[in-house]
């Protein structure tokens, strides 16, 4: 028995980018990435899905495409911030006990992972589930940018909790390594509690967000997916995910 009730899909999107300008508006088969990824939460049908929107030419776009777009204040400091304002516009009665936070720059996602997200949720003492797939690349165990997730998986096992997070090649010994997935399932009050939290210590030392959680107490779960999203920061990335949508149209 699962022991959330109704879930909320929240894609938070601005324009301001240092690689890539503009990113969420970037053309990819005659749309705006960002409505490539609105299209995708749609289809992995797990209940309404909203962009939060920095900027007015996003939330164009997504109501253009027939979706349902909120503006948040541009300069929230983080995309949880932005989800969080944009859940509280949407929902001010509390109806959504879950909330999926979906990075916009991910249009070629498979609508499967999206849904996998609310698998750690099932056990009731979990605060955030988020995603991971076991890293392949023997160029990916070194690498800074590809963010591990060090949790302890049995044989067989593809949900479990994780103990940390780091840009450094964790653990150490023989076994797998997880490349962690930016995208997260909340629970409501784990999300109201999250933003209020100030900035960690860990979370500003390594840069990542959700050392913040776990810092705290929080109780973060993940469940393994197969493959790793494109996520498009530079224009080979964008590039790529032209080709790969192209590709499947």
């Amino acid at each position: 028995m699962t022991s959330f009730r109704n879930p909320v899909v929240v894609i938070p999107a601005r324009l301001a980018a240092t690689r890539l300008p503009d990113k969420p508006m970037a053309d990819i088969s005659g749309a705006p990435m960002i409505v490539h990824v609105w299209r995708r939460a749609m289809e992995a049908g797990i209940g309404p899905v909203v962009v939060a929107c920095g900027d007015q030419r996003i939330a164009a776009a997504i109501e253009d495409a027939g979706g349902i777009a909120v503006m948040t204040d541009p300069d929230l400091p983080s995309g949880s911030d932005r989800v969080f304002e944009a859940l509280l516009k949407f929902d001010p009665d509390g109806r959504h006990d879950v909330v999926i936070n979906l990075q916009g720059d991910l249009p070629s996602i498979d609508v499967s992972a999206i849904a996998a997200v609310l698998d750690p949720l099932d056990d009731p003492g979990v605060d955030i589930a988020t995603l991971v797939a076991e890293i392949t690349d023997p160029d990916e165990r070194d690498d800074p940018n590809v963010v591990k997730a060090v949790v302890g998986l049995a044989a067989g096992r593809t949900v479990g909790r994780a103990l940390y997070f780091s840009r450094a090649t964790v653990p150490t010994g023989a076994g797998p390594l997880y490349h962690h997935i930016g995208i997260y399932g909340y629970r409501r009050a784990a999300l109201a509690r999250f933003v209020q939290l100030p900035p960690g210590v860990l979370e500003q030392r390594e840069r990542l967000e959700q050392l913040r959680a776990l810092e705290n107490g929080m109780r973060i779960d993940v469940a393994v997916v197969d493959t790793v999203p494109l996520g498009v920061d530079t224009p080979a990335d964008l590039d790529r995910a032209r080709a790969l949508i192209a590709n499947q149209t």
